[in-house]
C-alpha cells in the first residue's frame, strides 16, 4: 500500500533540512511531494491543502492526508503578539 506523504515548504534554511530527510526516509511505498508555497503550484492546489489540512506554519508533513501532531501547533495570533509587548509604547 503505497503511502502518500506531502511537504510543504517556503525553500528557506529551516525546510530544506526536514525535505531532505524525508527523502532520504521515504521507502518504495512512499510517494513524496513537495510544496514549494513561494513558487505555489500552478494550478493553486497547494493552497487549497493548506487550508483542507489547517496548516498554519512551514515546513509542514502531511501523510496520507493527516497533518502530523509535530506540525500542528497554532499559527501566531494578534493576542500572542500584543501579549509580547509588541505596539505597545511601554
Amino acid at each position: 500500500m503505497k503511502r502518500q506523504v506531502e511537504v510543504f515548504t517556503a525553500n528557506c534554511p529551516v525546510c530544506d533540512p526536514v525535505v531532505k530527510k524525508i527523502k532520504e526516509l521515504a521507502c518504495d511505498t512512499c510517494e513524496v511531494t513537495t510544496y514549494d508555497l513561494i513558487r505555489q503550484c500552478e494550478d493553486k492546489t497547494c493552497l487549497d491543502k493548506l487550508e483542507k489540512y489547517g496548516i498554519k506554519k512551514v515546513p509542514a508533513v502531511v501523510v496520507n492526508g493527516e497533518l502530523l501532531e509535530c506540525c500542528k501547533d497554532s499559527a501566531i495570533t494578534e493576542m500572542e503578539l500584543v501579549e509580547a509587548g509588541i505596539g505597545s509604547h511601554n
